[in-house]
């Protein structure tokens, strides 16, 4: 299992949000730092094919990010998804299985184990209007996971949640690490401080840095902001 981004950039009017990026990664958890306007959110919006670069491809394994063959292992979890608020948990997520191909019985199964997986189950059946900032967050985590996905990606997928739920997450994430290609963008250092296996900083549309962070000694969080100049960070 491989995703080869290959020179892909990507440019809005008068501002580069992507520029010339080349990443080959395999399975594994990919932690994406970067400010606000760095690129991130861009680049992952190509790599789950929503917005077409302007030079540049997307494969996995061979497939380009245009085929079907490359949607069906892919999950994704935006900043802001999109829900239907009448709508209850397990009737979302039944209805995202059936949008990803899954049979009536999968469906059933996959749902009710997710709703479970992120403490859920209990409110399953209460219309998502309803639900915390947190609990529409945990939703959106397993609507991700509904496809048993090769490629994951996650943008800002804690925002809203509490620190337990963090920590239940990270021990989410680093176990589908193990089969697939995780790439997590945040803002918070400390989510993926533990559970990247390499990092991964973009900086004005660049890839500024690659690498495991055990080649380096010292705090995360210096390392990070040395990299990024004065920018803030949120910890």
């Amino acid at each position: 299992m491989e995703l080869v981004i290959d020179r892909v950039s990507k440019k809005f009017q008068n501002k580069i949000a992507v520029d010339n990026i080349n990443l080959r990664l395999k399975k594994g958890v990919y932690g994406l730092l970067g400010a606000n306007g760095a690129g991130k959110t861009t680049l992952m919006r190509i790599i789950c094919g929503i917005l077409r670069p302007d030079r540049g491809t997307t494969t996995l394994d061979g497939y380009d990010v245009s085929m079907e063959e490359y949607r069906a292992l892919l999950g994704y979890l935006p900043q802001d998804f999109g829900y239907y608020p009448d709508f209850s948990g397990e009737d979302f997520l039944l209805y995202m299985a059936a949008l990803k191909g899954l049979n009536r019985k999968q469906a059933k199964r996959k749902s009710e184990e997710l709703l479970e997986l992120v403490s859920l189950k209990e409110v399953s059946r209460k219309k998502i209007k309803t639900y915390s900032g947190g609990m529409k967050q945990r939703l959106g985590i397993a609507q991700a996971l509904l496809n048993d996905p090769k490629l994951l990606i996650l943008d800002e997928p804690t925002a809203g949640l509490d620190p337990k739920e963090r920590v239940r997450f990270r021990n989410l994430i680093a176990e589908a690490g193990k089969e697939s290609i995780v790439l997590l963008s945040t803002h918070i250092v400390s989510d993926i401080e533990h559970i990247a296996d390499q990092l991964l900083m973009m900086r004005d549309g660049q890839m500024i840095y690659q690498g495991e962070w055990e080649e380096h000694k010292g705090e995360l969080e210096e390392f990070y902001l040395m990299q990024l100049g004065e920018e803030s960070i949120h910890v």
